[in-house]
């Protein structure tokens, strides 16, 4: 099949959650049918990322996204006006639309794929079989942020955005033909009783490739804890600072050496705030490697109380032989056993607890860390499920 493949994201390298999944997802499609990417970059992008994609994609045209301060002001002034989502309205961009056109008038397709809620609408004029991928249930994160934010502005306006967000995504499930969902969780979230999908969700689960992640064993004097996900990403920033604020603290007490390393790009100045106040905690910024951190580390966490989706770092720590702790939220989405290979707490107290737990008790901490990694093995690899997008997509 020749398939057109609209993306957010340049999904490669694979230096944030999203483009786990677009990357492997187009890795797979690649070797069964011819597909054609057009996918959105950021000045940072390389040349070279481009140049991977195109090893394996038939053509790769690229779209330049600009984001700024004024221009997120502007779209947001914009969205309030129109009554629309703003998250939609900041990525709906005329070059977009022009390229898509450009590309579908000199080429005739089987299918659209478009990967995230952001793409949908660029989809939408096109007349060929729609599939969308989605990521997340982008309305029941909004609104999980705006039931955590205590700023009564923001809360309103996440609020708002989610109830947009929500008619939005509800309008989309009606608009495709096939609804890929990576959670049934998501797919719950997803079904609206005054919007009836054309098809049934299919339910696939983000992937990696367990054999490009080592396992790694513990050193003896590991006694750090690691954050690993992007901090432009709302619910990852929330989520840190509720572990520094309220579980942190009762972790030095135990172990007043550890060290606390925040890995991810663009970090706020609520986060870097944290490494000023205490020389313990490391927030790093943008890292392309962060196997230095990971080999350093003796728990990974992930402290969510909002999001949506599949969280990918999760698969990361499992594969390189990290045990972890994380929120119900955290792992929402993701098949675990609790106490066996993955640690799951609420409150500070309880989080807490289950650190100190896997930094006290080594042979209980490498238990956990070879169940996580035989579990991501038999569960999470690319190779394995995604052959489940045959359905979709059959092979000729």
């Amino acid at each position: 099949m020749k398939i057109l493949f609209l993306s957010q994201v340049l999904s490669y390298p694979l230096d944030a959650g999203p483009k786990w999944r677009s990357y492997y997802v187009l890795r797979y499609l690649a070797e069964k049918h011819q597909i054609t990417l057009v996918t959105f970059v950021r000045q940072q992008d390389s040349p070279a990322a481009i140049a991977h994609l195109e090893s394996f994609c038939h053509q790769v045209h690229p779209v330049l996204l600009t984001r700024s301060r004024v221009r997120d002001a502007m779209d947001l002034a914009s969205a309030l006006v129109q009554n629309k989502s703003f998250l939609i309205q900041r990525d709906d961009l005329g070059m977009m639309h022009a390229r898509i056109s450009e590309i579908v008038a000199q080429e005739t397709f089987d299918a659209v794929h478009a990967d995230q809620l952001s793409m949908a609408h660029y989809a939408l004029p096109l007349k060929m079989r729609r599939v969308l991928d989605e990521h997340n249930a982008v309305w029941k994160i909004t609104e999980r942020m705006g039931e955590n934010e205590t700023n009564g502005l923001k809360r309103t306006l996440l609020t708002n955005e989610a109830a947009k967000l929500r008619a939005h995504e509800a309008r989309m499930m009606t608009q495709f033909d096939r609804i890929i969902t990576v959670t049934p969780q998501d797919a719950q979230a997803l079904t609206f009783a005054d919007a009836p999908p054309r098809a049934p969700f299919k339910t696939i689960p983000i992937c990696i490739d367990p054999a490009t992640l080592p396992f790694k064993e513990r050193t003896a004097s590991a006694r750090n804890i690691i954050f690993m996900g992007g901090l432009l990403y709302p619910p990852n920033v929330d989520g840190v600072l509720w572990f520094a604020r309220h579980a942190l603290p009762q972790i030095w007490a135990k172990f007043p050496d550890a060290k606390f390393f925040i890995v991810g790009a663009r970090p706020p100045n609520s986060i870097t705030a944290l490494g000023e106040q205490d020389s313990r905690i490391q927030v790093t910024g943008y890292v392309q490697d962060p196997a230095v951190y990971l080999d350093q580390s003796a728990v990974f966490v992930v402290p969510l109380r909002a999001g949506g989706g599949m969280r990918v770092k999760i698969l990361d720590a499992w594969a390189r032989g990290i045990p972890m702790v994380t929120t119900t939220i955290g792992s929402e989405g993701i098949e675990t056993i609790s106490n066996e290979n993955i640690l799951t707490a609420d409150t500070p107290e309880a989080f807490a607890g289950a650190v100190i737990k896997l930094l006290q008790d080594d042979a209980f901490a490498r238990s956990v860390a070879v169940r996580g990694r035989a579990w991501v093995e038999q569960n999470y690899d690319w190779k394995k499920i995604y052959t489940a997008f045959d359905e979709i997509y059959p092979p000729a």
